[in-house]
């Protein structure tokens, strides 16, 4: 086992920290634990015009060090652009300061989304890929990309990606607090619960949440106007379960401006669900989001929103709507990075979630 160093740019130091203690607790790490305390590793420094310089404390020569960074909302308030620049500029630094390997972990890879060729655009997942592993990154880790093809973009010769999929979290989370026994899931649940699409592309990952839970699944289809971005023509569901009178679950892997959300929200209200709730791995939640979320909730179109805590959530913030509720992802980056350091294997953390067999094995939250 090689040695390691947690750390992180100004955008995550928090969530690094708290995956550090995370860490500490596994007790194949004891022999080592003061070499994962390096969460202020790095100094940002300005020059006169504007520019920036990153610094390294400590020596990191021949150590492992997993690199936690956010580009999109984060603790720090840096804009987009700015974190992307720390985040080089902090790869940069760790190569020349002769890290053995260097690990990116971003939770959100926020440039996900910009992934397709079509006519004459940039493509921002593949850019901030190639100047990474350029920079000296050898190793990325992220929750939930926004497609199972952008793993393609990268070149197993020079660096590898881990995908992990984070709605296992949200899964358990539901196990956890609104099902909590096999009685449950089988009388109630599987009688009265629907999942569904945002979308057309979303029916796979809306289809695993009904797979793991035994229920029927509800596709939507938009039509979108493509001159504008985040707008939505019109909305059909596509659907032989039945509505009427069940929960109903829209499943979306993040959640930016809310329009699609909204407008599905609105074309399911009228095929009278008992209550409409929506689970979601990244809350981007970009203006309008919250007006939009906070309005369907007061109007009772929406009761609840689980997500996760990959993008940062302030209590209070901006992005706050009623009815939120953040699972947290700190105690998973941990497990991750247990297995990537003791060289073990990914798939347990990589394979489907199965409800019944996660509600038949005794737990705390199973009492």
């Amino acid at each position: 086992m090689n040695e390691f160093v947690i750390t992180a740019t100004r955008t995550m130091k928090s969530y690094a920290a708290g995956v550090a203690e995370s860490v500490t607790r596994f007790s194949s790490f004891s022999s080592i634990v003061p070499s994962i305390y390096g969460i202020n590793l790095l100094d940002t420094d300005r020059f006169a015009d504007g520019e920036k310089e990153i610094s390294i404390r400590s020596s990191i020569r021949g150590k492992d060090v997993f690199l936690f960074a956010s580009c999109a909302r984060n603790e720090a308030g840096l804009s987009v652009d700015e974190a992307k620049i720390e985040l080089y500029h902090s790869v940069d630094a760790l190569k020349r300061a002769q890290a053995r390997e260097i690990i990116i972990f971003e939770p959100y890879m926020s440039c996900s989304r910009s992934d397709r060729t079509t006519r004459r655009n940039s493509v921002g997942l593949w850019t901030h890929l190639k100047i990474l592993s350029a920079l000296g990154a050898g190793h990325f880790v992220t929750y939930q990309l926004h497609s199972d093809k952008s793993q393609a973009m990268i070149d197993p010769v020079r660096c590898v990606i881990d995908d992990i999929p984070a709605l296992t979290l949200l899964k358990e989370r539901l196990c956890d607090v609104y099902i909590r026994n096999l009685d449950t899931l089988q009388k109630t649940v599987r009688r009265s619960w629907v999942f569904c699409s945002v979308d057309a592309g979303g029916e796979k990952l809306a289809r695993r949440f009904a797979n793991s839970f035994g229920v029927p699944l509800v596709v939507a289809h938009k039509h979108r106007d493509y001159s504008r971005r985040n707008t939505v023509e019109c909305i059909n569901i596509l659907s032989a379960a039945p509505v009427e009178g069940k929960v109903l679950w829209v499943v979306d892997d993040m959640v930016d401006t809310a329009g699609s959300v909204e407008a599905l929200i609105r074309a399911l209200a009228p095929m009278k669900p008992a209550e409409i709730n929506l689970i979601a791995v990244h809350p981007v939640f970009s203006p309008p989001a919250a007006e939009r979320l906070t309005k369907l909730h007061n109007e009772g179109l929406l009761s609840r929103i689980v997500v996760t805590d990959t993008v940062n959530c302030s209590p209070n913030g901006e992005e706050a709507v009623p009815g939120l509720e953040i699972v947290p992802s700190i105690d998973l980056s941990a497990k991750v990075i247990q297995t990537i350091v003791c060289n073990a294997s990914m798939a347990k953390l990589l394979e489907d979630f199965d409800a019944e067999a996660y509600l038949g094995t005794p737990s705390l939250f199973n009492v």
